[in-house]
């Protein structure tokens, strides 16, 4: 009997890995979606104020949200490490644009080690 059960609970265990990345990828296109739906809510001035409205912007802002408008929706059908890794150029290297929040570029940096430290554990489970 305790044979049977010890042999159920490798086989619940054996994919755990798998199943987390699986689980943090479907969280990731979440999250990309409404990422997207921020970004095209600026863009239609559903969200902000008069003087935020996107046509009041510098066309530097104005061409980067519309760029994450349109790639984090494509990032959320499998993409999105594109997106994290754009996101943060764009936060590092041209502050003027989005302000260079490295709290934004913090948190990109976590989601991608968290995806590559899941795929690391995954790739264990399944020996070559």
């Amino acid at each position: 009997m305790t044979a049977a059960l010890s042999s159920e609970r490798i086989e619940s265990d054996e994919n755990v890995w798998t199943r987390r990345l699986v689980l943090f990828l479907r969280i990731m296109a979440v999250l990309s979606i409404l990422k997207g739906l921020y970004h095209w809510a600026q863009v239609t001035g559903f969200i902000g104020s008069e003087e935020d409205a996107f046509e009041n912007q510098p066309m530097a802002w104005q061409a980067a949200t519309v760029y994450f408008a349109v790639i984090e929706l494509v990032a959320a059908v499998g993409l999105w490490l594109a997106t994290v890794v754009s996101m943060a150029v764009i936060e590092l290297m041209f502050p003027g644009i989005y302000g260079g929040s490295l709290l934004v570029v913090s948190g990109e940096a976590l989601m991608l080690a968290a995806y590559l430290g899941l795929a690391w554990m995954a790739a264990r489970e399944r020996p070559p």
